[in-house]
């Protein structure tokens, strides 16, 4: 099944989209729910085969809001690979046609992150870990032969494993740069989490003109006000320029949030109408430029 034609089937005949992620201890699965996650899927890590079933049945129900399910399944003995195989076979039968990713790496590779995390192989028992892994990966060789897709994470940093993640399973409009624009008062001090901050004092205030001053940015008077003033329109045209040339930047390294604060006095006049301006400037594609999943948020709003 493609993506396109998997990203159509809960819409057409009201099934999730179910996910499989498997492969070899250390290899990266939990990396890759994190990844999956980011890209809109909801993630259940290290579920044991025999409840697989019923997470599935719960992402069925009419109600449900999950579109997109991803498991992570890890080795549980001897018997995981016929177990797999049967789990496949009984979802395909329902209706469900789950895809699997198979996840591994070279032994040397697999041994280093071990060493480097002090933790025991799953398969080691009194044995070494050499032999572990031999172990299981003779034992997940049908998984591996069955998956849709098989990433070895040997060389790959995270920021290409993310490539070839979201390339395969990504939600377009969720893996794009999602941006919160927001609106603060520098009375009340800047925001912690702001990526990037401006400052729109430069322009008049709202607040010395009384039949303004009790009025705020969402509102047509003030925001027509402040978006007329001069520089203005200049600013939020350059702004918005240095925006897209960031998010181009957050994307190819994999960054997918940001947050953009916008300040004047108290947060109420200028930072509110330029903000809700930039985040509809942002949402709008065009020949040369991507959209944002935008969002737009006032800190100070409200305050006295």
């Amino acid at each position: 099944m493609s993506e396109t034609q998997a990203g159509a089937e809960r819409a057409v005949t009201g099934r999730p989209e179910v996910l499989l992620v498997t492969g070899l201890s250390g290899a990266g699965s939990s990396t890759v729910a994190n990844l999956l996650e980011d890209a809109g899927w909801y993630v259940a890590d290290n579920v044991p085969h025999t409840l697989i079933g019923s997470m599935v049945d719960v992402a069925r129900k009419e109600n449900s809001t999950i579109s997109r399910l991803a498991l992570v399944m890890r080795i549980q003995g001897n018997s995981y690979a016929a177990a797999l195989d049967e789990l496949r076979t009984e979802l395909d039968a329902a209706g469900i046609h789950p895809r699997v990713v198979f996840i591994e790496a070279s032994e040397q590779v697999l041994v280093q992150r071990f060493e480097q995390v002090r933790r025991r192989h799953p398969l080691q028992g009194n044995g070494t870990l050499i032999s572990a892994i031999a172990a299981e990966r003779t034992m997940l060789a049908t998984v591996k032969e069955r998956a849709d897709l098989v990433v070895d994470t040997s060389g790959l940093s995270v920021q290409r494993l993310r490539v070839i993640i979201e390339g395969a399973y990504a939600n377009a409009s969720v893996a794009d740069v999602s941006v919160v624009v927001e609106s603060f008062g520098f009375k009340y001090g800047l925001p912690i989490d702001a990526d990037m901050v401006a400052d729109v004092r430069f322009l008049p205030n709202p607040y010395w003109i009384a039949e303004l001053r009790d009025h705020d940015g969402l509102e047509e008077p003030v925001r027509d006000y402040v978006l007329g003033q001069e520089g203005a329109g200049e600013f939020l045209d350059k702004y918005e320029q240095i925006l897209r040339l960031v998010g181009a930047g957050y994307r190819r390294e994999g960054k997918r949030y940001m947050t953009v604060a916008i300040g004047c006095t108290g947060g109420k006049h200028r930072s509110v109408a330029m903000s809700e301006e930039l985040a509809a400037r942002l949402s709008r594609t065009g020949p040369d430029s991507d959209a944002f999943s935008v969002r737009v948020a006032h800190r100070d709003l409200g305050r006295e």
